[in-house]
């Protein structure tokens, strides 16, 4: 598995390598012993997963307050998304920037959302599967959120009209969320 870096600090791009034969392929899609060489630390205890068959849905962008916040690796295994996070951790050299990454069943890659970031996605394919590792459940009292148009983010989402939830249409600009998060730089 390479594991490549991103702009945000903690946050990871997963690339699995995949092993064909004339039946297809095999890969590894997580392996503990690989991310903790990169400091990706978590007991991940719960594997969820969502369909969203119109394309253009977006679900996002969703975090969980301390001490209930959740470390993810994300992937899509049907389909394909636009998938965005967010540094909300107070403090941070990064806080409020954000990075957006394809993921698809072809490319196989995966996306470490680190505790302390704001995430979301948007499908680019219709009746698209995501699934994602946590290594915290979820927690009703600690779920909290951002829009994903606020305009001080200037997310460039390849989408303009989103399918949104009613949860997701009311959500606050960054400036205005209720969030605990404080950056807190390695000695």
């Amino acid at each position: 598995m390479n594991v490549v870096p991103t702009k945000l600090k903690d946050a990871y791009i997963l690339e699995p390598r995949l092993f064909h034969d004339e039946r297809g392929y095999f890969m590894e899609s997580y392996n503990a012993r690989v991310l903790e060489q990169f400091g990706i630390l978590g007991d991940f205890i719960q594997d969820n997963q969502s369909l969203s068959m119109p394309a253009g849905t977006l679900r996002g962008l969703h975090f969980q307050q301390n001490p209930m916040a959740q470390t993810k690796i994300v992937r899509c295994v049907s389909g394909a998304i636009y998938d965005v996070i967010v540094d909300i951790r107070r403090g941070s050299p990064t806080y409020g920037e954000w990075i957006g990454v394809y993921l698809t069943a072809d490319n196989h890659q995966q996306l470490v959302v680190p505790k302390g970031f704001a995430h979301g996605f948007c499908t680019l394919a219709p009746n698209t599967i995501v699934t994602y590792k946590v290594d915290e459940y979820y927690c009703a009292k600690s779920d909290g959120g951002i829009a994903w148009d606020d305009p001080d983010l200037g997310i460039d989402w390849p989408i303009t009209d989103p399918f949104l939830s009613s949860k997701d249409s009311v959500l606050p600009k960054l400036k205005d969320a209720v969030m605990n998060f404080i950056y807190e730089e390695e000695m």
